[in-house]
Formats: C-alpha cells, structure tokens, sequence
C-alpha cells in the first residue's frame, strides 16, 4: 500500500509526542497534521478530510470515546484510539463504538506505523470492490461500495462505520472464500495478537448488524485462519 497522499490526523494533547509521532509518519511518505484536542481537531478536518485519525483516549475538553463516537459515524474516517496500558474497558469500548484499532502508551513508532498500515490497507482493501459494477447483493442485501451503503432487505438504510465498510467491501471480493487475516492486516505482519483482537471485534459489530435485519450467519469465521462471505454474491 502506497503511503504517499494517505492523510492522518494525530488527535493528542502531548505536544512532544504529537513531533515524534508526525516526524516518524513524514518519513514513510505519509501527510501528516496534528491537534491539541478535539476542537482543535473539528477545525482541521473542516480544512481537509483525512484518511485516519490517531486519537488520544485521555484528551482536555471533550474526552477520546466521545469524538471516537461522533467521527466515525459523521466524517467515515478510520480511527486508531490510543491510551495508558491497562485501560482495558476504554479499549473494548472505543472498538465497540467504531474505532478500527486499539493501541496502549507506550508504544513503538513502528508498532504505530503497522498498525496504520494494517488500518488503511483494510480500506483499501474494501475500495477495492468500487468501480462501475460496485453494488453487491446477497441474501436479500445490497451494498453500493462507491456509496459505502448497506440496505436491508427490507430496504433500511444500515449505518456503518468505515472500518465495518472496509471489512464488508473486502470480504464481498471474495464470497465463498476465507480471506486470512493475514490479507486483512498486512503481509509483514508476524503478530497478530492485539490486530486480531481488533479485527474480531469489527467482525463481531459487522455480524450484529446483519444478524438485526435477518441474515445469520453470513460471516463465518475459518477458526485459525480468517473470515467468509458463505453465500452467494451478485455483482452488478
């Protein structure tokens, strides 16, 4: 995956770390800005969209799940939320709320970097099924990748996260054909403990909504391996 033009907002209130982190993006080709809190951060992606966000849990004002929240159901971008080691509960829950990742202080600048790569590789993964034919159905739905749109059968409108998008996007590549984790977080990846966690939980989120407008069972997980699409699935 190309880093060149990829845009990522650092959302922390730690000026020293926020020079760190962006001086270390900048040298793998990455345009990078950065923001003291979460007004701070509304007024740069008022300037410009981003690709990703690096969103401190522990923010002044206006606290990490809150703008977790708002920004990935209103902007569609993709978040890794960030926070002290041990914070167990803020991590399930800002995966739980849409965040695509989860990573503990302190962390290494290339952990950080993997898991950017992880995060947006999975978008693009999931962009991958746009194009002209870009509307998929299955088992009563439809998802238009260009729109990132999901209809129930029913025809309601099914409100996803991006990270939820990309991984429907991906696997819909795929229908009838486990994707491996390792197509989902990245070839140089050799750990995938904490990835896999937040890639479960993604799944999990993606499976609920499904499972409300009636289609069970349509992932199914390859214990060991990865995921499925088990139905078939119409392009066009």
């Amino acid at each position: 995956m190309a880093s060149a033009n990829k845009r990522i907002l650092i959302v922390d209130d730690d000026p020293e770390l926020r020079e760190q982190i962006s001086r270390y993006l900048n040298e793998y080709e990455f345009d990078v800005s950065a923001a003291g809190d979460a007004k701070a951060m509304d007024r740069a992606l008022a300037a410009r969209p981003v690709d990703l966000i690096i969103l401190d849990l522990r923010l002044p004002g206006e606290g990490g799940l809150s703008v977790c929240r708002r920004v990935v159901h209103n902007a569609g971008t993709a978040v890794i939320m960030v926070s002290a080691a041990g914070e167990e509960v803020d991590r399930v829950l800002g995966l739980e709320l849409g965040a695509d990742d989860y990573l503990a202080k302190p962390f290494s600048p290339r952990e950080l970097l993997a898991r950017t790569r992880a995060v947006l590789r999975r978008r693009d993964l999931g962009s991958q099924a746009g194009g002209r034919s870009s509307v998929f159905r299955f088992e009563g739905f439809s998802y238009d990748s260009a729109r990132r749109e999901l209809k129930a059968p029913s025809g309601t409108l099914i409100v996803l996260t991006a990270g939820e998008s990309s991984l429907l996007g991906a696997l819909l590549l795929q229908p009838l054909e486990v994707m491996t984790r390792e197509e989902l977080l990245g070839p140089s990846r050799t750990d995938y403990g904490a990835d896999s966690r937040a890639i479960d939980l993604l799944v999990s989120r993606l499976r609920r909504k499904l499972q409300s407008h009636g289609g069970e069972n349509l992932i199914r997980t390859q214990r060991g391996v990865g995921y499925i699409i088990d139905c078939e699935v119409d392009r066009g």
